[in-house]
């Protein structure tokens, strides 16, 4: 399928999930390796070494790390699934988004095959791609990618599968560490990846402001799909 045209500026949905829908994300190392490549490869400068070994903190990615950066995109939401991940991005400039994926799936790639005694490819082909054609819709794709983990307890919630207590799904959902809801309500915890600055500008909200529209996205999430497939346009791998 043709690729988009990628421009400075513009959003960009960006999703993978494994080979043969095999897990990528086999434990909290591996989500800390992926969230650290976030970091790390979203520079324009070349990239360190494939095979470079992070320590694994479970703190915040510091950004005093080599220098000055300068970041390829800024990125406004992620998610990390057992076999898939999301991402919601601003390009930079024009050749911005293909860099940073390439970097950002060698990298990964390279150190899950070296942890795990493999080889060959670890995702599904290339990375997927939704072009945002309404700034509107921002904050309507970000409830959705916060909302992915609700699939860990109730897989066809995106088909309208009636969740029994959306409270507590929403409970969940404020404790699960491994996308940017956490860091979208003010709690410190991988914030150096996101550009924040960026999601208040756009009047993305934030806080309780978050939490309603997930409430509201829980109540008619067929209706919020219709909007999002309206608002963009796929392009397969």
């Amino acid at each position: 399928m043709q690729r988009p045209r990628f421009i400075a500026g513009g959003f960009y949905h960006i999703y993978n999930r494994g080979v043969e829908r095999r897990r990528t994300f086999l434990d909290d190392k591996d989500r800390l390796r992926f969230i650290h490549d976030l970091f790390e490869f979203n520079d324009r400068r070349p990239a360190p070494h494939m095979h470079f070994h992070y320590g694994g903190s479970t703190s915040v990615v510091e950004k005093e790390r080599r220098g000055a950066r300068t970041p390829l995109v800024s990125l406004l939401a992620y998610a990390l699934m057992p076999n898939h991940y999301h991402l919601l991005v601003r390009a930079r400039e024009s050749a911005a988004v293909p860099a940073f994926m390439r970097k950002l799936g060698t990298g990964y790639t390279m150190y899950f095959n070296e942890r795990y005694a493999r080889s060959g490819v670890l995702f599904q082909g290339r990375y997927q791609v939704r072009v945002v054609m309404e700034d509107r819709y921002l904050r309507h794709l970000v409830s959705y990618i916060h909302l992915n983990p609700i699939a860990l307890v109730a897989s066809g919630w995106k088909e309208g599968e009636e969740i029994r207590d959306p409270e507590k799904a929403l409970r969940n959902l404020k404790t699960y560490r491994w996308s940017s809801l956490q860091d979208f309500l003010g709690e410190k915890n991988f914030s150096s990846v996101l550009n924040l600055e960026l999601v208040r500008d756009l009047g993305i909200p934030l806080g309780t402001a978050q939490m309603h529209g997930l409430r509201e996205w829980l109540i008619e999430p067929v209706s919020y799909l219709d909007k999002i497939r309206d608002a963009t346009l796929d392009y397969g791998g």
